[in-house]
């Protein structure tokens, strides 16, 4: 494959990721709210949108598979530029789908509580409520530690758009920015439960992430580029 077909391929694979990703972490919650201090409610509201529930949770796990292979294929665009840098990358990024496929499983189990199985029998309705709520806290605390990883990658990723020319730099900067977005939000909401991070720190990494995804499908990468990197790959082998 050339690198243009390469950069296509990346493109369509990162949309897809975004566009599932955004279904499942914001638009079926959006959809099914949560609501902590009262158990019966958030119940039904799951109850009431179970099919919404479990397509959020195909779309996810989705959503988590694309981002196994994007990795490996922006690994083969941008190591021509830095093979380390760009292993680092593919590493930080495949590292967080293990974690965020096990993390699902809070949701899955979930349902399985409310699923009305006789050997549920055994707990009390009050119980049975009790234990969903903390399946869902755990997903979401689960959600905030892999965010770190989330974050992490873009570093890499950012300096490899920024320094191959491959991409206009400005999306290098937002992925690189986007980075310390995402430690933001985790470290914070860590140390400071009580107060709600502004969401602005993550719009560098959404603005970057969404505009390389879309800059890759539909203008691929510079031709001139192209031909400098294909010549640093002769040079190196």
């Amino acid at each position: 494959m050339t690198q243009r077909e390469y950069a296509r391929l990346s493109g369509l694979v990162y949309l897809l990721a975004v566009l599932t990703g955004m279904f499942a972490l914001m638009y079926v919650p959006s959809q099914i709210p949560i609501v902590w201090e009262n158990a019966p409610v958030t119940v039904s509201n799951i109850l009431k949108q179970e099919f919404l529930c479990r397509l959020g949770i195909l779309s996810e796990i989705l959503c988590y598979i694309f981002f196994l292979i994007l990795p490996i294929i922006l690994y083969r665009l941008l190591e021509p530029e830095n093979r380390n840098i760009a292993l680092i990358m593919a590493v930080l990024a495949i590292s967080s789908v293990p974690f965020s496929l096990f993390n699902v499983l809070n949701k899955i189990d979930a349902l399985t509580l409310l699923s009305g199985a006789q050997y549920l029998n055994a707990f009390v309705q009050e119980q049975i409520y009790a234990q969903v709520l903390l399946l869902l806290k755990s997903y979401s605390n689960g959600i905030q530690v892999i965010q770190i990883l989330w974050g992490l990658w873009l570093f890499p990723f950012g300096y490899l758009v920024y320094k191959s020319n491959l991409l206009p730099k400005v999306f290098g900067l937002l992925l690189m920015t986007g980075c310390f977005g995402y430690l933001i939000k985790f470290f914070g909401s860590l140390l400071f439960p009580e107060t709600e991070i502004p969401g602005f720190v993550r719009i560098p990494a959404s603005l970057g992430e969404i505009g390389t995804c879309l800059w890759l499908l539909l203008m691929g990468v510079r031709a001139q580029e192209i031909e400098t990197n294909s010549n640093k790959e002769i040079v190196e082998h």
